[in-house]
């Protein structure tokens, strides 16, 4: 089955997320019930998924698929595949449960030599159309045909007519040496792939070992949702982000988050750029902040707890793209449990949030500083706190396969993808050149209780080495992170435990309600 995001669903939030998703589930909501700028769009239901693995792309799924596009088409007013007034897409997955960053997303899709034209003639801005057009490229060669495309391609500057009529000739070159280049010039037929990649993304490897973790049951499968593209790429007043309602590190009140302006939502989740705190929209565009905070607050009080959101700003418009509820570090759930407790507006009950509090969390295990900055090496993001210390290891699968002798090891890599998620299981830490606290790898590394430092740039990787700065580490010299204040040091360190009041109140009704974790 498909279903728009407004269609009438009987049932709660939950009933709804088992059927269409987690990410369709929110759509909904927003859509439905929160009156909240969403782009249209519909979703294709869960139990799709295995009937896609099994049968492949059907007639029936097709005219399905056609029949709801022609219903996106006439809330934007563009017809998909039209070259002149060209309607471009994202396909994205969401299972009912969570997984950030383990299956894929395709965006600009419906792109071809034919739209791209009618892109830049609507939008008036070439350069825009074509680094649309070169993005969907090379997301379409990584994650549909599973190709590695030259990193001189997929990092390129996106201001260079030349150098992007470059890359995508060279891209359609890459893609044609691996299927039938027609297939480039049918819109239908790319959106059927794409659909494809994300069914198929449910038994990716880093999917299956993120279930496997976390306990998550296979037969769920995933939905994919299809939606009309907003584009953060557009001009200077567009943008794209990542914002928690509360800091998922601390639990701190307060937006907390990521932005790029000029760019697309994977540059921000990938952990491929240097992103800007999320203050920076309040800077550059007041009102569109103003417009996120009145947001984040709806979804936190619908949600009853922490949110985390994607959002785009397309020439200074907020469109919402997903919510969820935010994972957390074991400190901050403790923090955001009481928090909402005495929050007047959201008023959680005490004994529901004492089952928000992990089991992890109620020993202040977490709740570790360095004691001390006598070997401090460099500075970067706090993405999940703790401190860990442990050995260089430089690449996800060296980092099993040393865990498992039972060494302690610091995972240190210039991004961490969801490809690394098994050597992140592994590490005591993680330490990145690049990314911020809200790509899909901080976000698992918190979740985790993995202690992060992210963004560190004056860390450069080499083959058998690290630099920070003046100091050359080889793999497998000792290093340690603090990820509660993005402090790197040389050697071990010690480590002291800092005292947690919300933790004392936690466990003051704990005894009081009977909780075992009270004693």
């Amino acid at each position: 089955m498909i279903y728009p995001f407004d269609h009438p669903h009987d049932g709660g939030h939950d009933a709804v997320a088992k059927l269409v998703g987690g990410k369709g589930a929110s759509l909904w909501a927003m859509t439905s019930k929160l009156n909240l700028p969403v782009p249209p769009g519909f979703t294709i239901a869960t139990d799709e998924c295995h009937r896609f693995l099994e049968n492949g792309m059907t007639a029936r799924l097709q005219s399905n698929v056609r029949a709801a596009l022609k219903g996106v088409e006439a809330a934007v007013g563009r017809r998909f595949g039209d070259a002149q007034t060209p309607l471009l897409l994202s396909v994205r997955s969401g299972a009912p449960v969570s997984m950030p960053g383990m299956m894929d997303t395709v965006l600009n899709v419906g792109l071809t030599d034919a739209t791209v034209e009618g892109l830049a003639n609507v939008t008036g801005d070439r350069t825009f159309a074509l680094d649309s057009y070169r993005r969907f490229l090379a997301m379409f060669a990584r994650t549909v045909l599973g190709l590695a495309a030259p990193a001189a391609v997929t990092e390129a500057d996106g201001t260079d007519t030349a150098a992007l009529e470059a890359d995508i000739a060279a891209l359609k070159h890459i893609i044609a040496g691996a299927t039938d280049a027609a297939i480039l010039d049918d819109p239908y037929a790319l959106l059927d792939a794409c659909i494809g990649a994300v069914f198929r993304s449910w038994h990716s490897p880093r999917a299956d070992h993120y279930r496997e973790v976390e306990g998550i049951d296979e037969r769920l499968g995933t939905a994919a949702t299809v939606q009309a593209m907003v584009f953060g790429n557009q001009d200077t007043h567009s943008a794209t982000g990542v914002v928690f309602t509360r800091d998922p590190s601390t639990g701190a009140p307060g937006l907390c988050g990521d932005i790029l302006f000029n760019a697309q939502g994977e540059d921000v989740v990938s952990g491929t750029h240097r992103t800007l705190p999320l203050e920076a929209l309040a800077d550059r565009m007041p009102a569109v902040w103003a417009d996120l905070e009145t947001a984040a607050a709806t979804l936190e009080r619908y949600y009853r707890d922490l949110c985390d959101i994607e959002f785009t700003v397309e020439s200074g418009r907020l469109w919402v793209l997903q919510a969820r509820r935010g994972k957390r570090s074991p400190a901050a759930a403790v923090r955001i449990a009481v928090d909402l407790v005495e929050d007047p507006t959201i008023a959680l009950p005490k004994n529901e949030a004492l089952t928000r509090i992990p089991a992890d969390a109620w020993d202040g295990a977490h709740g570790h500083g360095a004691a001390g900055d006598s070997h401090l090496l460099a500075m970067g993001t706090p993405a999940s706190p703790g401190v860990a210390t442990g050995m260089i290891v430089l690449s996800a699968d060296e980092a099993v396969d040393i865990a498992a002798d039972g060494e302690d090891i610091i995972l240190v890599r210039r991004e961490t993808s969801p490809e690394d998620v098994h050597g992140m299981g592994a590490a005591k830490g993680i330490l990145t050149s690049l990314g911020g606290m809200m790509s899909h790898a901080a976000v698992v590394a918190r979740g985790w209780g993995v202690p992060a430092v992210v963004g560190v740039e004056t860390l450069e990787i080499g083959a058998d080495r690290i630099t920070l700065g003046e100091t050359v580490l080889k793999a497998g010299e000792t290093l340690s992170i603090d990820g509660s204040s993005g402090k790197v040091f040389a050697g071990a360190i010690t480590a002291t435990r800092q005292a947690d009041p919300y933790l004392d109140k936690a466990r003051g009704w704990a005894r009081d309600l009977g909780h075992p974790a009270g004693g």
